[in-house]
This record gives structure tokens, sequence and C-alpha cells, in this order.
């Protein structure tokens, strides 16, 4: 079978995978730059096709707490959202955490704080990356670069999520979410019927049967110490997921002198600032993130013994670097790059960045 690519936007991307992985409902309202999500499957109209449900809540709140509904009853369910909305959501992503939820969540950054700007930032890593909503919780996070990886991460980022029982989230950042590429679109899937849900997922609320129990489900825990037990075991299976699930890519780092770690858009942007570097006789080597958490920190440590420093190039005032830093431990330098209020830097940048902090 012939492989379909089509010409499309991240967003556009995340719809029609979205579609053909078989989910059962996506739960959302409307704000630039992800706005395409909702739109795009509107347009589709996936509830005649695959019978995917489609609906724009009242606020994000509201959106947040359609997922954990659906989730709770097993069902392939996901949200999107972009900064400010995601901060809505809080309460709920880490209602979803604590009842261990699997759910995908998807965030088309902009720049803050506050309302800010529709234009792109990467300045919800804090936000995403170190929990955001209270409790000790932790979000599986995909950093795409590419309209293909939005597309890839919404299969991906279920299959994470269900494998964990555990929310996943997509960082994009509003560039990847409004570019446009050509992508592969995956093969349709079918939606799980009631009864294979059941199956292969006990945990879930669908009503008592003749021989299962009703589940409840709930993050509620009124005993202390029960209430620890869960923390206890949440925090096992995030060591699971560190020890399983890191991803990266490495770009030209074998022998590298100089190491740029970047993700998604700015990620491309250091490639590109890598080809200008090299001519100019500077040997950069670029690592990039895919998972944001669990980061990827065991393979920077390992270049803190064998380049000469690093710098961390993002769009925001330096979120990521504490990760870098606390990854090489005081062994080498560690310097930030990045541009603010939506301003995205050159190669240019880039490359004289390289030299003022770190030659």
């Amino acid at each position: 079978m012939a492989e379909e690519v089509k010409l499309m936007k991240g967003n556009e991307a995340i719809a029609h995978a979205a579609i053909r992985y078989g989910a059962d409902g996506y739960f959302g309202y409307p704000i630039t730059p992800q706005s395409e999500i909702m739109e795009t499957l509107m347009e589709e109209k996936p509830w005649e096709t695959t019978g995917m449900v489609v609906l724009q809540a009242e606020s994000e709140v509201a959106a947040i707490n359609m997922v954990y509904g659906g989730a709770g009853s097993g069902k392939a369910v996901m949200t999107s959202s972009s900064s400010p909305g995601i901060s809505l959501k809080q309460e709920g992503i880490s209602y979803l955490a604590g009842a261990e939820l699997p759910a995908l969540i998807v965030n088309v950054m902009r720049g803050g704080p506050g309302l800010g700007t529709i234009q792109p930032s990467q300045a919800d890593y804090f936000q995403t990356v170190k929990g955001g909503g209270h409790g000790d919780y932790r979000l599986i996070t995909l950093a795409p670069a590419s309209v293909q990886e939005m597309a890839d991460f919404v299969k991906l980022g279920f299959n994470l999520a269900f494998k964990y029982r555990n929310p996943a989230i997509i960082l994009a950042d509003g560039i990847i979410g409004q570019m446009m590429e050509k992508v592969v679109l995956p093969p349709f899937q079918p939606r799980l019927t009631d009864e294979q849900i059941r199956a292969a997922r006990p945990w879930a609320a669908t009503g008592k049967t003749k021989n299962r129990k009703r589940n409840v489900i709930t993050s509620l825990e009124l005993d202390p110490a029960r209430m620890e037990e869960n923390n206890i075991r949440f925090q096992a299976k995030y060591r699971e997921i560190e020890k399983n699930e890191v991803r990266y890519e490495e770009i030209g780092c074998e022998n590298a002198d100089y190491l740029i770690v970047a993700f998604g858009s700015m990620a491309r942007i250091c490639q590109k600032a890598q080809e200008l570097a090299r001519a100019e006789g500077i040997n950069v080597g670029v690592l990039r993130p895919i998972t944001l958490w669990p980061f990827p920190s065991e393979i920077i440590s390992h270049y803190a013994d064998k380049v000469k420093s690093m710098i961390s190039v993002e769009l925001n005032a330096g979120q990521m670097v504490e990760d870098v830093r606390l990854a090489v431990n005081g062994r080498v330098k560690v310097e930030h790059f990045g541009r603010l209020g939506g301003i995205v830097p050159t190669p240019d940048e880039v490359v004289n960045a390289i030299k003022e902090k770190l030659l």
C-alpha cells in the first residue's frame, strides 16, 4: 500500500493522527496557536466514520474534566490547548495523574506570562516538565521538532499513557504547530469495543457486570497512610518510566568540542547554526531531547566528559538549562541563549552566542 503523503500544518497533523489512531474522544476549547486541531476535527467529522466524539467544551476547565470522565471509563481521549489554557487545566491534569488515568494532552506553546502573545514560545517547560499542578506527579512529555513527529507522537503518546496509566503530553511550540511540511499519515486502526476495553483495561469504570465488580475512579484518599502508599507507588512508576522511555537525537555529536542542547523548533534552528559554526571551524554537536520527561540526563552527563562546554538554546529565559546543569553536575560549563516575547532567533544569532559564551 502506497504511503499517504499530505502537506499540512502541525496542528492539522495532530487531528488527522488522532482520528487514524482510533481515539474515542476529543474535548477542547479554542485558543491561538492551536485552534486548527479542533477546527480540523470538526471539518473531518470523525463521529460519522470512526465514531470519535469531538466536543468544544464551555471552558478549558470543563474540557479537562470531560477528559477525566472519558479516561476513567477506559476510553482513549485527548484535549489540546495553548499555554494560558493549559494553566487552567492544571488541576484536572493533577487529578488525572492522581487517579492514574491515561490521557493525551497537547500544548502548542505561546509567549507569556499572562495572556502574553500569540507568537511561539517554549516557556511552558517548567509548567509541564516540573508538574505544573499540585502534588508529586509527572507527565510523560514528548517534544516534536517536525510536522511528521506531531503526527507520530499521537500514537506514541497514547501508547505510553496506557502502558503506564499516566497522562502524556505533546509539548510543541507555536512554530511546529503552525508550520507546513509533508507528512506521512499513519494507517487507520480500529477503536476498541466496550468488551475489548473491559478485557484490556480491567481498572476502568465501565459499570458492574455479572463477573466484574464496579470500579471507583478517584484521586481522593483521606487516610494519610494510604495516600503515602499511593505516592510511593507513583514514584516507583516514574522511576520505571525514567529507566525505559528516554528518547533523544544526537546530531554530529561524536568528537564535538561544544554541545548545543535544544528541543522542538529550536533544535531545527540549531542544526543550521551547527553548519554555520563548522564552516568557521567551530566543532559543534546538537543533542535534541525528544522526551523532556523523562529527561536524557545520562547522555548529557556522558558528553560532560567529552566537550569543552555546552549551551542550552531555548525560546525562553532559561528553563531546560537547569536540567542540563543538573545532568553535568558542575563538570563542564553550561550557558543559556534564548529570545523572548515570541521573537525567534536566527542561526547566526545562535552562532554568535556560541562565540560569546563558550569560546
